[in-house]
């Protein structure tokens, strides 16, 4: 696909979201939440499969990113703020109940979603991020105990600096960030990989062959986040722990359907994350995507849309009826 839909400017929860819309209005309704740092745009070549197949797609600029609102106070982003924003969207459009689908940040919400909100979930697809079981420790002290305090989650508490040292080098940035995956992923993660910012600081430059995604294309991000800064994005990693205590007591099982469609070489969210997800949600269906990284999207993007596709409209009755 090459075209993207325009955006459409939709008031919900007291903010101004930016949502692209493809498919004919009487279609199943598919929301498609995009992750960090990312916009409604990595959903561009799954938009126009979706929408020829009947589906009626819904791509918003999450809140902070892109041409939405972006609030600066970091206490605005937690979970049941972003849902208050996707569930007054679908009223705003006069839907009851869509098929959430994210990859990312996006499936930290979508599976939260089908618990806190499942009056408006007919059902869920997951893509690189599964539905985990919520950690016994606050995650932000598992990760610092297990990677130290360079982890970017980490580092992306301290308010202000993380801004500061990627703003003004969106270019960068991005041909940082994007990078193809590793051929094979063996072991564990070491702890230096997740020092994002470290590494970045360190950063040159990199080939084209070994960006996931293609020049033409980051320069859409290079401008969006030149123009919204990064503080948006990076707020949804101050509400770790508060979204963390939020799900204490809240039964985890997801009764909605759902798909859930791994990479082989996604290195931070690797398929191993995916076994026994089965225990949790029990309509499930399972899918991993051979010699793909974390930028499922774009470097699986036939194979990507071909599963949901496929999914959505093999299911399509009972997700109408779920």
């Amino acid at each position: 696909m090459t075209d993207f839909p325009a955006p459409k400017r939709i008031q919900t929860n007291g903010i101004t979201l930016s949502v692209h819309m493809a498919g004919p209005k009487d279609g199943l309704p598919v929301l498609l939440l995009h992750g960090w740092p990312e916009l409604a745009r990595s959903w561009l070549n799954q938009i126009g499969p979706l929408a020829q197949a009947g589906f009626r797609v819904i791509a918003p600029d999450m809140r902070g990113f892109g041409a939405s609102d972006a609030p600066k106070d970091p206490s605005l982003y937690g979970i049941d703020t972003l849902l208050a924003d996707l569930t007054g969207l679908l009223d705003a459009l006069g839907i009851k109940k869509a098929v959430w689908v994210g990859h990312d940040w996006g499936g930290l919400i979508v599976w939260p979603a089908a618990l806190l909100v499942p009056t408006r979930v007919a059902g869920v697809i997951g893509v690189n991020t599964p539905h985990l079981p919520r950690p016994p420790i606050c995650p932000m002290e598992m990760l610092r105990k297990r990677y130290g305090d360079d982890h970017y989650f980490v580092r992306f508490q301290e308010q202000g600096a993380p801004e500061a040292l990627l703003e003004g080098r969106e270019e960068a940035f991005f041909k940082f960030v994007f990078a193809r995956p590793p051929k094979v992923i063996t072991g564990a993660l070491p702890a230096g990989a997740t020092h994002l910012l470290n590494r970045f600081a360190d950063f040159t430059d990199r080939a084209e062959e070994n960006i996931a995604i293609p020049a033409a294309e980051r320069a859409h991000y290079e401008r969006a986040y030149a123009a919204s800064g990064f503080h948006g994005g990076i707020n949804y990693y101050r509400n770790v722990s508060q979204n963390w205590e939020r799900m204490n007591g809240v039964n985890l099982n997801v009764h909605q359907l759902a798909l859930m469609i791994g990479a082989e070489l996604d290195p931070f969210l690797p398929p191993v994350f995916m076994e026994g997800m089965e225990q949790r949600v029990p309509n499930l269906e399972k899918h991993v995507i051979a010699g793909c990284g974390h930028w499922t999207q774009w470097e699986a993007p036939d194979a990507l849309s071909a599963l949901m596709v496929n999914w959505l409209t093999k299911r399509q009755d009972d997700l109408r009826e779920g």
